[in-house]
């Protein structure tokens, strides 16, 4: 008797892009990584233009490669697209020594990282709650303006009397 296995075919809703040896120390990277992860797409390219940190060039270059990746792999619109993994890795630390007086040598470390970026498509996947994407767009505050004066305030019988 044969046992046959059923294997469930998931479709793969999520296309990474992977930048290997990046020179820059990984802690530098994750200040801004941790920016990103969970926003749309779009939202995502104007904070990277908008940060002053040398780390955004090259996680802007990440993002905008894993966006084409998903619209060529699998014909996805770039407005559906959320970053829904951002990873930091330390690479390989690249050693240098730099001459100094007396005949002596100086070690230069330069720390390099791995990123990866994945996006996924929130119009194939029904797991992700629309109402939980939608409430990043709304203000966390209520816009609730209350007249500052008290009809109270100017009466004759108020605190405002000094004899």
């Amino acid at each position: 008797m044969i046992n046959k296995k059923k294997t469930k075919d998931k479709q793969k809703n999520e296309i990474y892009a992977l930048g290997q040896h990046i020179s820059m120390s990984a802690h530098k990277a994750r200040r801004v990584i941790d920016q990103i992860r969970g926003r749309s797409y779009e939202e995502t390219l104007m904070i990277l233009e908008l940060m002053p940190y040398r780390a955004c060039y090259p996680i802007f270059k990440l993002v905008y490669s894993a966006a084409a990746n998903a619209s060529y792999n699998m014909g996805s619109n770039e407005t559906n697209l959320i970053i829904s993994k951002a990873d930091v890795n330390e690479g390989t630390t690249v050693k240098k020594f730099k001459p100094r007086a007396r005949g002596r040598s100086y070690p230069i470390k330069r720390p390099t990282c791995h990123i990866t970026i994945g996006v996924k498509d929130i119009s194939l996947d029904k797991s992700i709650n629309i109402d939980y994407l939608t409430s990043f767009k709304k203000p966390r505050w209520t816009n609730t303006y209350t007249d500052m004066i008290d009809d109270n305030m100017y009466s004759s019988e108020g605190v405002w009397d000094k004899k």
